[in-house]
């Protein structure tokens, strides 16, 4: 049965004497979110599972608090965690195209790297006091003249057996020469020449004989030579290991707790010993040469240690909550150096990533932020898939650059990624990437509205303290904090909800507290909290007022009072971004003889959407249940919204093309003053429709302008009483009996209440009661069908032999 609604009905009053305290100053403000139990369970329970895969997607509407929830979760059991481990880049001394990570217990890595740099500069200069020391040369001198001694005695030795044989040994540029002697004296060329044949045989093979032994000397020599730069090369090598020994054995006691350090230090002695000369008596390199200035530079760089992930600061696991998700913003990044237009990377040119510095605790993003950049959520996807973070050039990856870098070892990762985002995003990927539900597997739905009972709102108020503690605002009186309820509820468009759409609230709190400023007040009042409403619809609904104000001038065809056969006045909602209003549509109807049946404009010309030309379609359905049983609809019937010229969507308009309908078909005319909204269904039932407070406001706007008179109202259905939180100016205009919002359960009550005329129920004979609307329609649908049968009838007769109209010969 048709209801007209109370004025408490139409908006539930929040009692500022039922809240039991005076302001928010005397509540304890709230250290969590509230409303949102499944989300935090989800969350809890994703951050403690260890296995694969179980990363969290937390999803909800904007500004409903997932991130500062989150946030803080994530901060309050990240203190109960271990540290995570530090990462170092050092050089690979096994293949420096491959820098090696080395992972060192948190807050070592800043440490180890200033030891090295420590230890590699006193191996400069302990090496070169070394070889510089007196006891060194002593033993290089001792080694040397050993040598030397064995070189001159063999020396001697050939000297005189070549002078036995009649010769003597000569140096020269071009080696040892060999000359004749005869009684004391050396042979000159011309006496060479001056010899008999047999005497130059003589002294040819006496010669030969001399240079065999000379070269198998020379070949000991050499011997002699080699192992004596082998005794003081390895003599050399003594010298480095003894000046490294103890530093190195100190550092890897120190660091020694992983293997990676140890072998690492193993492999910078080896390299120093083979290198020694760097260390032995460095060269200054020429100034104006700037490449030997470069390469004396980087010489020594192969020994610096890159810190990578420093986690000395942490008292517990990381949280690192990543605004732009670039690519390397992820994974880090190779920087490159230039010098004299060469271009080169190193280890020490290695950058980290937010994966790095979230490796070992937790990371937050956001994914329209991670699919806005290019290959970001493939990088995610690859990371965790693989459990490394792998650090490459974006540039190179894509073939954009070819020039010499490094491929650095990949980081181990143990992370948990939670990703914030909209419900559309998670569907959509959960449906097209099939990784996606393979790397997060728990999802966080996080509600838009919390029940309101006394539990949640209590917590509710300690909410409001905490933001105003917070942001150091004025605590809010009883009076605003009532009204900031009753706002919550017009929010989440519930009389037995509150909105958890915390972002709006605070900025309510916000706007109320610089009007309470303005007016010098020490507390926010609920005038303030209703003025910080009204002020930010007004900033926004230029346009609203623009098209009220077309309605009033009549450019835009709106009647509030009188009575018309086939017109009705429906309600629609409008959106434009932040901007959510109500407006009156003139519904018009049609009727004409045919077999069409209802003909929707709108679909027609292309103007309707889907949803409405489906309502469109129910509504032909109940015609046909109702007054179609024994025999089809014979009618043409056209439905339009008038001055619509943008597309119509959505169902809530069909009981009102219904009403326009059935007045047509009865002739029976519609009070004006009424607007009515409802979806249908196939049994006449009206339905729940969304936006019922701005439509019912809409149309008051438009009645008020033009003059409210007391029989002006909407038509809602009962579904939709519960979701009523109306203006309180329209509240009060209802409680003064200028104003009726009516409550129907289907077609009939409505019927009633725009004609004034009862709908008629059917008799056990198949009619409707005459002189009912349904009656009425049941006369009228018989009428056009009897026409239409006799329209139809005349052509036959015509064509009949023997009629005098039939010209045929």
């Amino acid at each position: 049965m048709a209801r007209k609604l109370k004025a408490e009905q139409v908006r539930k009053v929040c009692d500022p004497n039922s809240l039991g305290f005076e302001s928010t100053e005397k509540l304890e403000p709230v250290q969590t979110i509230i409303g949102q139990s499944r989300a935090l369970q989800a969350i809890q329970f994703g951050l403690g599972i260890p296995n694969f895969g179980f990363n969290i997607y937390a999803a909800g509407l904007p500004g409903t608090g997932k991130r500062t929830a989150i946030v803080a979760f994530l901060e309050r059991i990240a203190r109960d965690k271990e540290v995570p481990p530090d990462w170092c880049y050092v050089h690979n001394f096994q293949d420096a195209y491959r820098p090696r990570a080395l992972r060192l217990k948190a807050g070592t890595g800043v440490q180890f790297q200033k030891d090295m740099k420590k230890f590699i500069e006193s191996a400069q200069s302990e090496v070169r006091k070394a070889f510089e020391s007196e006891d060194y040369g002593k033993r290089r001198d001792a080694t040397a003249h050993a040598f030397n001694e064995k070189r001159e005695k063999l020396f001697n030795q050939l000297n005189q057996m070549a002078h036995d044989k009649g010769f003597a040994i000569q140096m020269s540029p071009m080696g040892l020469l060999l000359i004749p002697i005869v009684n004391g004296k050396p042979l000159s060329e011309q006496e060479m020449l001056a010899l008999v044949p047999q005497q130059k045989e003589e002294l040819a093979k006496k010669r030969e004989q001399i240079q065999d032994q000379i070269k198998e000397a020379m070949a000991q020599m050499r011997n002699w030579d080699r192992e004596g730069g082998e005794q003081i090369e390895k003599m050399d090598e003594e010298v480095v290991k003894f000046v490294l020994d103890a530093p190195i054995e100190e550092l890897a006691k120190k660091y020694g707790e992983n293997p990676d350090v140890s072998g690492y230090l193993k492999d910078i002695e080896k390299d120093i010993i083979e290198n020694m000369n760097l260390f032995r008596s460095p060269s200054e390199p020429d100034p104006a040469n700037p490449f030997a200035r470069m390469a004396a530079i980087q010489t020594l760089r192969k020994y610096e240690v890159n810190v990578l992930v420093d986690n000395s600061h942490l008292k517990g696991a990381p949280v690192i909550i990543e605004t732009n998700p670039t690519f390397n913003n992820l994974v880090g990044r190779l920087e490159k150096e230039a010098y004299f237009g060469a271009v080169s990377a190193d280890f020490t040119m290695i950058r980290p990533g937010s994966l790095h510095k979230a490796n070992g605790g937790y990371i937050v993003l956001r994914i329209d932020d991670v699919l806005r950049n290019l290959l970001s959520w493939d990088i995610i996807k690859r990371s965790l898939r693989e459990k490394k973070i792998i650090i490459e050039d974006l540039a190179e990856r894509f073939g954009f650059l070819s020039m010499k870098s490094i491929l650095p070892e990949p980081v181990p990762l143990n992370i948990k990624v939670i990703i914030i985002g909209e419900n559309m995003y998670y569907h959509t990927l959960y449906s097209l990437d099939r990784e996606f539900a393979e790397l997060f597997k728990v999802k966080a739905d996080f509600d838009s509205r919390m029940d309101l009972n006394k539990e949640n709102l209590k917590q509710y108020n300690s909410t409001l303290c905490a933001v105003c503690g917070k942001e150091s605002l004025r605590h809010l009186d009883k009076k605003a904090v009532a009204k900031i309820i009753e706002h919550s509820s017009r929010l989440a468009e519930d009389q037995r909800k509150l909105s958890t759409r915390f972002a709006e609230i605070a900025d309510i709190i916000r706007e109320a507290n610089y009007w309470a400023s303005s007016d010098g007040a020490k507390l926010i009042s609920g005038e303030h909290v209703s003025k910080a409403i009204e002020q930010k619809v007004y900033r926004s609904n230029l346009i609203y007022e623009r098209i009220r104000e077309m309605i009033e001038r009549d450019v835009l065809k709106i009647d509030t009072r009188g009575k018309v056969v086939g017109q009705v006045n429906g309600l629609s909602v409008i959106a434009f971004g932040d901007l959510y209003f109500g407006r009156p549509n003139r519904i018009t109807a049609s009727i004409a003889s045919g077999r069409e049946g209802v003909v929707d404009i709108e679909r027609e010309a292309k103007l309707g959407g889907p949803i409405h030309t489906k309502g469109v379609l129910i509504l032909s359905g109940v015609m046909a249940e109702r007054y179609a049983a024994t025999a089809p609809l014979s009618l043409s019937a056209r439905l339009v919204f008038e001055q619509s010229y943008e597309e119509v969507e959505g169902d809530s308009a069909s009981t009102t093309e219904l009403y326009a309908l059935l007045s047509a078909l009865a002739n029976v005319p519609i009070k004006q003053g009424i607007a009515a909204t409802g979806s249908i269904n196939q049994k006449g039932e009206v339905q729940a429709i969304g936006g019922v407070n701005q439509k019912i406001e809409g149309f008051y706007d438009v009645c008020k302008a033009k003059g409210l008179t007391g029989d002006q109202g909407v038509i809602i259905p009962g579904s939709n009483v519960q979701n009523l939180m109306l203006r309180e100016d329209v509240v009060e205009a209802i409680k003064k009996g200028k104003f009726t919002v009516y409550s129907v359960k289907n077609v009939d009550e409505g019927i009633e209440i725009l004609t004034g005329i009862k709908a008629g129920k059917r008799l056990k004979s198949g009619k409707f009661p005459r002189g009912s609307i349904n009656g009425m329609v049941q006369d009228r649908l018989e009428q056009l069908a009897k026409g239409l049968k006799e329209f139809e009838k005349k052509p036959e007769e015509k064509k009949k032999p023997g009629n005098k109209n039939n010209n045929s010969s």
